[in-house]
């Protein structure tokens, strides 16, 4: 079974741009949404963010609390790759275990993972080929903006936080360009038909 990834910069559209595979029937790994749900739920890696960034980092009911986790990782970067450090190796064995299902499934042609930070964390090396959405960053940052119902400064922080954009191109094997002049399912409809030749 072939794996291929999908990643992009916060706001770019890569989950939009998911729903379009998903319509064509393959399979999708959401690393970032099991990211905060292994948070919740892994015992071991609750107690590590607790000992980096100390009790607040939950509630008393054992959620995340997002809003202060967020002010602290995403204004020093050395504090986001330490939790970065404990989560992405949970959740790449949570990925795993989910592409086994699939393993000998002769209808997939391949499966998707899709993640904001997959070259940051190295997870792209098990990948077959990879894909990067781009998007102009004040796009970005806009639609951030509504859709999460943060300032421009908090955004802005978020933003700069990721690899640039040039950078994570580099890696890529396949570019969806999703700043509204060419349309997003033909991009996704011909990448689709080049990892089904195979």
């Amino acid at each position: 079974m072939r794996k291929v990834g999908i990643t992009g910069g916060i706001g770019s559209g890569k989950s939009t741009a998911c729903r379009i595979f998903e319509a064509l029937g393959i399979p999708i790994y959401d690393a970032d949404t099991q990211a905060k749900k292994i948070m919740f739920t892994d015992i071991s890696v609750k107690r590590k963010v607790r000992e980096l960034l100390g009790k607040d980092a939950y509630f008393k009911n054992g959620k995340l609390n997002k809003t202060f986790v967020a002010s602290k990782i995403f204004t020093d970067k050395t504090l986001l790759q330490k939790v970065n450090d404990i989560v992405h190796p949970a959740v790449h064995n949570d990925s795993l275990r989910w592409m086994e299902h699939y393993k000998n499934n002769k209808e997939i042609p391949y499966l998707m993972k899709e993640a904001a930070l997959l070259i940051e964390s190295g997870t792209y090396k098990a990948l077959d080929k990879l894909i990067v959405v781009t998007c102009p960053e004040e796009t970005r940052i806009n639609r951030v903006m509504k859709r999460d119902k943060l300032t421009y400064e908090e955004v802005k922080t978020k933003v700069d936080s990721q690899m640039l954009e040039s950078d994570k191109i580099r890696y890529a094997d396949f570019i969806i360009k999703n700043d509204g002049e060419e349309s997003l399912i033909k991009q996704v409809w011909q990448i689709h038909r080049e990892l089904t030749k195979f």
